[in-house]
């Protein structure tokens, strides 16, 4: 498809010029295309697909970049994307070297922040709201969350912070799943209906003013008429949480309607006061399969437009930590798993299904997560939380705090550790080696094959105090035979060349050394604590080279390398790992290769020293 209108599309401020045809045309365009790209290139596709008309009705009411724009997460930015200049290079869309599946600031002056984690939107959104004001620049600032996304604690604290601001600060809420603040009966929609339209809120303002100005009895006349029309509200709007925040709430509004959404927006723009804009959209909107089942049309891989996405019976580091969980929950009673919005990702659907009871789904609250899990330890239950690397990033003070000051056995399985792929900066597990092993009382593990995951899993029930175990987003490559019941294992080769590694990357240096006999292994199996006699081991080597998918400071190389010094060894290591840099979206295997952490590295490292 050509895209006529799209195409012509260079700036927000050409969606201004089209009439009502136009832009229910341009809406059917976008979603063509988001669904075509995302098909090849893989990505989000359900919660696009719905935001479509709103991001339309956003940029007709507001002006990027003077008014910044930001959607919460990046789940929801595509259709911001191709009509914010980017359409030309949308089919590079989570390719390396092409544009972001998420905001980026440094790939459009219209992307405000990086976006790519939950929940911080307001938090960013007002700050660049009170830099503006502060500074007397022109522009507003809105945040586009979803209703998943105000699971997160982070989303209440801004607005209760913005919440006693003044000016139009303005947050838009894109439900598309659950219902907020139901109102009750016709007399509640009809009164909605009214207070939606721009002539209710002049009149409002009007007639508050008129009031102030009469002598004598002026102000007490409002201030009566206010408690009234907010014991009126409770009534038939129950209780509005964000209006007990401060913020001026406007809605239902269906969010395929863009005149409706105009209006809405308008009205929201024009009000001295924070606003909340409820908005309701259909996730998945305009393609079929994602519409019936959209938890499943999320996040995708490439797939068959006309066939949908296939059943994915393809065996991954998730699914042996779901089924190991599974395994021992049915044998043991005390086994409970938690995550964070993250069910499907991390495996865990059939433990949801058959241990109902011992399965919490906590909502985007990684914090919360871990001091939950904390409190089921002392309670004498086993908890094991779930969890992207990434995202476990949030909850470091409740790791330090709630589960290893205290020394409670919380287990944390930690998924997609290391490298990840097309979703890029935000995303990578990269940092939890760093920011695990300067922890007391923690222990790590970071398994190579399937095998020693479900045994790691098994083992850390026995465990007294906080353990974590890392592994790799995807399936296990062939690495031989280890033993996987040790603190670390070797695979001999001569005295001159050892490759020390872990997790993922033993694979690498396992077809390294069927290349090289020679080319001895160190693989760690628990890489921290390190094991006392480690360094002893280590030192009878002459070329050491040690390669870790982490980052450098911090990293186990350092931790090493302290073993070393200590010990007076003389001889020579290169730490081979991520060196203070983000790695931007590609596929695992290229940014292993660009980082030097593959087989073809390994291999060379020796004959080039």
């Amino acid at each position: 498809m050509e895209y006529p209108i799209l195409k012509g599309i260079k700036t927000p401020q050409d969606v201004k010029r089209l009439d009502s045809a136009r832009l229910q045309a341009l809406c059917a365009e976008i979603r063509d295309c988001i669904i075509n790209t995302v098909s090849k290139n893989g990505g989000h596709l359900a919660s696009n697909l719905g935001a479509v008309e709103l991001t339309v009705a956003l940029h007709r009411v507001f002006n990027s970049p003077d008014d910044s724009i930001i959607f919460d997460v990046g789940h929801q930015c595509y259709a911001h994307k191709l009509l914010t200049g980017r359409f030309e290079k949308f089919d590079t869309l989570r390719t390396e070297g092409g544009i972001s599946g998420f905001m980026n600031p440094f790939e459009s002056e219209h992307d405000a922040v990086i976006t790519g984690h939950s929940s911080n939107s307001i938090s960013e959104a007002y700050g660049i709201y009170k830099a503006k004001q502060l500074s007397g620049q022109s522009g507003m600032a809105v945040a586009v969350i979803g209703d998943g996304a105000m699971t997160g604690g982070i989303a209440y604290e801004a607005m209760n912070n913005a919440g006693n601001g003044k000016g139009n600060f303005i947050i838009v809420l894109n439900d598309n799943k659950m219902s907020i603040s139901q109102n009750v009966g016709a007399f509640a929609r009809s009164l909605t209906k009214m207070r939606n339209k721009p002539k209710y809120h002049r009149f409002k303002s009007a007639f508050s003013s008129f009031l102030l100005e009469l002598p004598l009895i002026g102000k007490g006349l409002n201030k009566l008429l206010f408690s009234l029309k907010e014991s009126l509200k409770l009534i038939v709007y129950k209780n509005n949480f964000f209006t007990s925040m401060g913020f001026n709430y406007l809605g239902p509004v269906d969010g395929h309607n863009i005149a409706e959404l105009e209006s809405i927006l308008n009205i929201a723009r024009n009000y001295d006061k924070p606003s909340l804009v409820h908005v309701v959209t259909t996730k998945g909107k305009g393609y079929a399969f994602a519409e019936s089942s959209p938890k499943n049309y999320h996040g995708v891989s490439p797939f068959d437009i006309d066939e949908g996405i296939g059943l994915n019976d393809k065996f991954t580091f998730s699914r042996i930590a779901g089924n190991t969980l599974c395994e021992l929950a049915e044998k043991d009673k005390k086994i409970c798993a938690i995550t964070a919005a993250m069910t499907e990702g991390t495996g865990l659907v059939d433990f949801a299904k058959k241990y109902r009871d011992r399965f919490f789904d906590v909502g985007i609250a990684e914090q919360h997560a871990v001091s939950f899990s904390a409190g089921l330890a002392v309670g004498g239950m086993k908890p094991y939380f779930v969890v992207y690397s990434s995202f476990l990033q949030r909850a470091y003070d409740q790791i330090v705090h709630d589960a290893a000051t205290a020394n409670v056995p919380v287990k944390l399985l930690i998924d997609r550790a290391g490298i990840v792929g097309e979703d890029g900066v935000t995303h990578q597990g990269l940092f939890d080696v760093s920011f695990l092993t300067g922890i007391p009382n923690m222990t790590v593990y970071s398994p190579s094959n399937f095998e020693e995951l479900a045994f790691r899993i098994k083992q850390s029930c026995g465990f007294d105090g906080v353990c974590a175990i890392r592994y790799p987003r995807g399936s296990e490559k062939y690495c031989g035979e280890f033993d996987i019941a040790s603190d670390y294992s070797i695979v001999r080769g001569s005295a001159e060349k050892l490759i020390i590694t872990y997790g993922r990357l033993y694979s690498e240096a396992f077809a390294a050394h069927e290349r090289d006999s020679e080319i001895s292994i160190l693989k760690l199996n628990k890489i921290y604590p390190l094991s006392d006699d480690i360094a002893e081991v280590i030192s009878t080597y002459n070329n050491i080279h040690i390669f870790e998918e982490t980052e450098l400071s911090g990293g186990i190389g350092e931790h090493i390398s302290s073993k070393l010094l200590k010990l007076g060894f003389r001889g020579r290591y290169t730490i081979h790992a991520v060196d203070n840099k983000f790695l931007p979206g590609a596929t695992v295997s290229s940014s292993i290769k660009s980082c030097g952490l593959d087989a073809d590295t390994m291999f060379n490292c020796f004959t080039e020293n």
